[in-house]
């Protein structure tokens, strides 16, 4: 018979949102148990941003070697030794994997259950032999590399961002399918440290991000030797003796391509089979748990957070979630999960951020906006490090009150920080005027950029007029 035990909470799914959850409930002396079948730290720690970051900085030492001329540094070949970037992968991921452990996590005080979890009823889940009874529960299961509908694909050994970093060895001919951020990233990760690298995208590559943006990145990556074929498709996939051969329709031409290797990026599902959804009156789709603003499911008592909840598949956002939901259990506090401003970052060279409403959005919205602009040719500092081709791009109403941002340029990710607290506190675009900014830094282009709003503001007849007339008091 299994043994029954009752807590306060109930967390299903070891993540970054899932952990954040029973970290915090624990400290506030609730008793939490945490339930994980796999690795203690989800995807984010083993298969996903840890690892594709950790890869890109080995890729960048790499792509050094031979982008040091405009410098006076002589161009060389660099000699990548793939096992050993494969080792440094595994290291970062070692050294943050305490911080995720069992037992880092039982020192806080919380339960762990290293085993499937799935609800029995209502108000019970079943889990290594345990009937867990709870107050509430939360469901933080993640997500998983989907397989898109192709002829042939589940005959080939084909990769995904679980199984890439697995690799010792470097492949030699790498076949991409799907042109967004992880395609993108790994497309030039192994570009980089020596692989022909091909991407397939069905519609546009970085489709999600401003066009005027992407163009810079995509410009950027076909530099560098990476094939990129744009709404093509994929009639079917064979595996033969030696490689993997794909034939596609390639804009109304009939191709065939192969390569020593495939991965897989086209795309994530939720992780919702096997939770016994249905048992606990949980509605959900392929898309996952169908949650309101508060991010209860159908089931008042069982919360969804992170990618399980089928919005925004980002780590940031699963730990933002998890705030919430920790909020309302504990405090009572009225909460509602918003989108605006939430940054995302594509981490290829250059990299690509966003937060809040884009230029197509504000103008599908109907909303009344400005857009204002800034080169990063004119940034003293891109200029030193011969980085001029970066671009900013920022959406303000009428009022000056800012709506969104894009960045494109080196250290984008940590450029697009104050758009997001701004956006977030509902600052105007003057709140960037007002700051003092170090030079020589990146970051001048976040003054810059708000400056150009009053661009027209020393012409202006009224302004001039006024000026004059100051002058009569001396």
């Amino acid at each position: 018979m299994s043994e029954k035990t009752t807590y306060d909470i109930c967390v299903i799914g070891a993540g970054s949102g899932g952990l954040s959850v029973a970290a915090a409930a624990a400290s506030f002396g609730q008793k939490v148990v945490l339930i994980e079948k796999d690795k203690m730290g989800g995807d984010c720690l083993n298969t996903g941003c840890v690892p594709s970051k950790s890869l890109l900085a080995a890729a960048k030492h790499a792509h050094a070697f031979s982008s040091g001329e405009e410098f006076g540094i002589k161009v060389q070949k660099p000699k990548v030794d793939f096992a050993r970037v494969n080792d440094h992968v595994k290291s970062v991921i070692a050294g943050i994997a305490p911080h995720d452990s069992v037992e880092r996590f039982e020192s806080l005080g919380v339960r762990v259950i290293s085993a499937a979890g799935k609800f029995i009823d209502a108000q019970t889940v079943q889990a290594g032999g345990e009937t867990i009874k709870a107050r509430r529960f939360v469901v933080a299961t993640g997500s998983s590399a989907a397989a898109p509908p192709i002829p042939g694909l589940d005959q080939v050994g084909f990769l995904t961002n679980e199984t890439i970093f697995e690799l010792r060895k470097l492949p030699e001919r790498l076949i991409i399918i799907g042109g967004g951020p992880i395609g993108m990233e790994m497309a030039q990760a192994h570009a980089r440290l020596g692989s022909n690298v091909i991407v397939l995208e069905a519609f546009d590559p970085l489709g999600k991000d401003d066009p005027e943006h992407t163009s810079i990145v995509l410009e950027k990556l076909k530099g560098e030797g990476i094939e990129i074929l744009s709404r093509v498709k994929i009639s079917q996939i064979v595996q033969t003796k030696s490689d993997i051969q794909i034939d596609l329709d390639d804009n109304g031409a009939q191709r065939s391509i192969t390569g020593s290797h495939l991965l897989v990026a086209a795309g994530r599902s939720a992780n919702v089979e096997g939770l016994g959804l249905e048992v606990a009156g949980i509605e959900y789709s392929r898309r996952g748990i169908k949650v309101d603003q508060g991010l209860r499911t159908s089931n008042r008592n069982v919360y969804a957070i992170g990618d399980v909840a089928g919005g925004l598949q980002f780590t940031h956002v699963a730990g933002y979630h998890a705030g919430l939901v920790v909020k309302n259990i504990l405090f009572r506090l009225p909460i509602n999960a918003k989108t605006d401003h939430v940054p995302w970052v594509t981490y290829t060279d250059p990299e690509l951020a966003h937060v809040g409403m884009s230029v197509a959005m504000a103008t599908e919205k109907n909303i009344s906006h400005k857009v204002l602009k800034w080169s990063f040719a004119e940034n003293d500092r891109a200029r030193a490090e011969r980085a001029t081709y970066g671009l900013i791009t920022v959406v303000i109403a009428k009022n000056g009150k800012i709506l969104g941002a894009t960045i494109t340029a080196p250290n984008a990710g940590e450029l697009i920080q104050p758009w997001a607290l701004a956006i977030s506190s509902g600052l105007k675009i003057k709140a960037m005027i007002d700051q003092i900014v170090a030079y020589p830094t990146w970051g001048e282009v976040n003054r810059r950029v708000a400056i150009t709003n009053y661009a027209q503001f020393p012409a202006n007849p009224m302004v001039r007029r006024a000026i004059s007339w100051l002058k009569f008091f001396g």
